[in-house]
């Protein structure tokens, strides 16, 4: 195990809210400042520790995917720029909602839950009744409590924070990175479709011995790795010929320098590449180090329940799209929709990178409708003949012109509530097989 292994090893084993320095860790497990540092940066985009300003680096509970519309106290100490005041012991928790404290002492009890943040101004008798009631406290405006106040947030390990911001754009930045998390939330990375015990061979390994694994385990494909783990190649059924001998290492019949992707890699990107390269099977390395397998089945599996989850946070896509109606026949289908103002660009005009997602969505749009297949763009060309205005109503037309065992084209042509031609794009896109 490395030392940068060793530290974040360490980092995982310490208690939920101790605090962390680069000096620290040093000190404490004898690597350089620059080793302690990078070890605690990537804990960070781990989410096992937070840096908060004038508090310092804190060891974190991680936030699941699953629950990730949970922020932390301390994400949102960064997301309002606020200050603590106190309650540093509980910025490790998570925030189950918020409320704004704008009503009388006997109206907000209604509303007050343990674990939700209670966002007000400088009304001391809602902060503490917050408090008192499991509560964190948000203080807008850039104003203070008293040290009464402060004390008891300490007893409770409640933070208590102050924003310079007014309420409504406290409340507007927190469901702002609420919403962000969602989106984050559905894509889909390798880490989460892996499976985390592949079967493996190892370059001293023997044909003979690659021929009993696939007797036992029925697969056609395995990664092959070296004593430490390091991926050297694969090896797949069309390797193996029945001139070779079975004492022959698998070394010399392996493909080498395989394409591998990491844990963080989408499941997007890797059906890409997969299906550009006609792998059926991807090793996932860490740091060289064979971690996990996935296969293409997996891949296109997870696309699909992708593709049939309703859309909880919405992007700018979505926004685009959901303005948009359509109908198909046979080879072709008809969009229709108006041009919103979050497609203009500077002058007014929708701008060329809005339409050109159009295009290129509703070509993979026709090729879906279809044949209910999974396509990866290889190419788009796209010509722009004349600017389209804001709320101007445009139809979109699209036409398979080919379609093959492996590679798809479709063309698609942009007209005005004129019937003029405003753009045309010819796409190219592989098809993703199982």
């Amino acid at each position: 195990m490395s030392k940068h292994e060793d530290i974040i090893k360490y980092i995982l084993s310490l208690e939920v809210g101790s605090k962390i320095s680069v000096r620290s860790i040093a000190s404490e497990l004898g690597v350089s400042d620059g080793t302690a540092y990078r070890a605690i940066k990537d804990s960070e985009t781990m989410g096992i520790v937070s840096t908060i300003p004038r508090v310092g680096t804190v060891r974190i509970e991680k936030v699941e995917k699953k629950s990730i519309e949970a922020l932390t106290y301390a994400e949102v100490i960064n997301i309002t720029d606020g200050s603590l005041l106190g309650g540093k012991d509980g910025i490790y928790k998570t925030l189950s909602k918020f409320i704004i404290g704008a009503m009388t002492i006997d109206a907000i009890m209604k509303y007050i839950t343990p674990n939700c943040l209670v966002i007000v101004g400088n009304r001391e008798e809602v902060q503490r009744l917050a408090l008192m009631n499991e509560c964190a406290v948000l203080i807008t405006g850039g104003f203070g409590c008293s040290d009464e106040v402060k004390k008891l947030a300490n007893e409770k390990c409640l933070p208590i924070i102050s924003s310079s911001y007014d309420t409504f754009t406290v409340a507007s930045m927190i469901n702002k990175a609420i919403s962000e998390s969602l989106i984050k939330k559905d894509i889909i990375l390798v880490e989460d479709i892996m499976k985390t015990n592949p079967v493996y061979l190892k370059v001293t390994d023997t044909v003979g011995q690659w021929k009993d694994m696939m007797r036992e385990t029925s697969h056609e494909r395995y990664p092959i790795v070296d004593n430490e783990m390091r991926v050297m190649g694969i090896a797949t059924l069309k390797d193996m010929t029945s001139e070779v001998d079975n004492s022959a290492p698998i070394g010399k019949l392996m493909s080498k320098d395989p394409i591998t992707v990491t844990p963080k890699t989408t499941v997007a990107y890797a059906a890409h590449i997969m299906g550009w390269e006609g792998i059926e099977l991807c090793p996932v390395i860490e740091g060289r180090k064979l971690i996990g397998v996935v296969s293409r089945h997996d891949v296109i599996k997870a696309l699909q329940y992708m593709s049939r989850q309703p859309q909880v946070g919405e992007t700018m896509e979505d926004l685009i799209l959901k303005n948009f109606e359509f109908s198909s026949s046979n080879e072709k289908m008809h969009f229709w929709g108006k041009i919103i103002p979050e497609m203009l660009d500077p002058i007014g005009t929708a701008s060329w990178s809005s339409l050109n997602m159009l295009l290129t969505t509703m070509g993979i749009m026709s090729f879906r409708q279809k044949n209910q297949i999974n396509v990866s763009v290889d190419s788009v060309m796209t010509y722009f003949m004349k600017p389209v205005q804001m709320d101007g109503m445009i139809e979109i037309f699209t036409e398979i012109i080919d379609m093959g065992r492996n590679f798809c084209k479709v063309q698609v042509d942009m007209f005005d509530n004129k019937k003029e031609l405003i753009a045309k794009a010819l796409l190219s896109a592989k098809i993703m097989r199982r």
